[in-house]
């Protein structure tokens, strides 16, 4: 199959991945003298930070998605392919894709990462995860499906098993679930399922290690284990989850929980692409990287984001992988590669912390900022206006806008839906 890209006298630089650092790299240089190829398995880009609200039915996954297509109607140079990519020929300059292969003048893999269930294939298998839209549209099913059975089983045993929750992982994602599974508990199960005792439902955040938001300050950790324990969250710290067999999820330390669902956010490993030398490939399957983005060990190849790993003193395990991290490289590397196509020096990055925050539910809230480290309702309103700052696309900003309003001044949210997927036909194959 032919990709159908058009030579041109330009550079070409292509782009492996339309998240925070892909996308924003591709919106640097779409005005820029490159022709520029943007590739993903999807057809838009997902706003990652809102996934938990999408799972927890606050949020319909069109508001925090948008498609790549529209982003780009103005820029002829900017050519947008649905494709998974599966190896590079790093001498040959030549990308391998589901579609064909792609030659490049220059290569950016912004793949992002994945789940990192840590080699358990058990837990691989039946934890429901939440790295994309449509995982947090399975995990919204999953639960409401629960509740639904839940007020026709008699046994309370059973009962249980259908309506607890166990969420594994306390960095932001795991107690932004649990905050928001925290509320839904409080507010909605009593209105929605009246047949239900919602004191029944037990909500269990597991944590390995001794703190949760590792990557935050002590004071936030506290502030967020104190707004856990006050929403009634059941917090089990310095205990790692072992085995889950669909009905029980046992730990470490013996015990075990009735639970039919596990939510997992425990950690997160680089996706993966074939021709990368073992050399090049660091902790937690990051690719190494230089102080310019560029891989070590080849040419013209680079990596931003979740994938990369930028080893030096001042950050002997890589940079955290977050969107800030993700759009500055992007932007850094847009202009080095705008440098060099002038016979310009490169700037190496420097990363600049602009904060991180953390939401657990209504006014309840930790932000680490340069400046402060504040926590409550003024953490939470900051975390509020950042995030709608940050979603693309006004219709999108408003949408979500007036969805969190509407939460804020009826307890409620409107799209407590079970969508199911349905069969499609199937397609003649037009490349036998």
């Amino acid at each position: 199959m032919s990709m159908f890209i058009p030579d041109s006298p330009n550079e070409r630089v292509v782009i492996v991945g339309a998240g925070f650092a892909g996308l924003h790299l591709a919106r640097k240089l779409a005005k820029q003298s490159f022709q520029v190829v943007l590739l993903d398995k999807n057809n838009y880009h997902q706003f990652q930070p809102l996934f938990y609200q999408v799972a927890m039915a606050g949020l319909e996954p069109s508001s925090i998605v948008f498609p790549l297509r529209k982003l780009f109607q103005k820029n002829k140079n900017v050519f947008i392919r649905m494709a998974e990519v599966q190896s590079v020929k790093a001498d040959q300059k030549i990308l391998q894709t589901s579609i064909g292969e792609l030659p490049y003048d220059k290569l950016i893999l912004a793949m992002g990462a994945t789940t990192n269930f840590f080699g358990n294939k058990k837990l691989e298998s039946m934890a429901l995860p939440m790295k994309t839209v449509g995982e947090a549209l399975c995990i919204r099913n999953s639960i409401l499906e629960d509740y639904e059975s839940s007020i026709l089983t008699g046994d309370y045993d059973d009962r249980q098993g259908l309506i607890d929750i166990v969420v594994v992982g306390g960095g932001p994602t795991g107690v932004e679930v649990c905050g928001a599974l925290a509320e839904m508990k409080r507010y909605v199960l009593p209105k929605d399922f009246k047949e239900l005792n919602s004191s029944e439902v037990d909500i269990h955040l597991i944590q390995s290690s001794p703190v949760l938001l590792k990557g935050m300050s002590a004071k936030a950790s506290k502030a967020a284990y104190d707004f856990l324990t006050d929403l009634d969250v059941h917090v089990k710290l310095n205990t790692r989850v072992t085995d889950f067999d669909g009905d029980y999820v046992y730990m470490n330390d013996g015990s075990r929980i009735r639970c039919q669902k596990l939510i997992w956010a425990a950690g997160i490993r680089a996706n993966q692409i074939e021709g990368i030398p073992e050399v090049s490939t660091g902790s937690g399957g990051r690719l190494k990287v230089d102080a310019y983005n560029q891989i070590t060990g080849m040419t013209d190849v680079y990596a931003i984001g979740d994938m990369a790993i930028m080893e030096s003193e001042a950050t002997p395990y890589g940079h955290p992988q977050v969107a800030q991290v993700a759009i500055q490289q992007a932007d850094n590397l847009a202009k080095n590669l705008k440098a060099t196509r002038r016979g310009k020096l490169m700037k190496a990055f420097v990363y600049k912390d602009r904060g991180a925050l953390a939401t657990i539910g209504r006014h309840r809230a930790v932000a680490d900022l340069p400046a402060m480290k504040i926590k409550g309702a003024f953490a939470w309103f900051i975390w509020l206006f950042v995030h709608l700052f940050k979603i693309l696309g006004s219709k999108n900003k408003l949408f979500v806008f007036i969805n969190w309003m509407w939460n804020y001044f009826t307890y409620d949210q409107s799209l407590r839906l079970i969508i199911r997927p349905t069969r499609r036909p199937k397609k003649k194959d037009l490349n036998p």
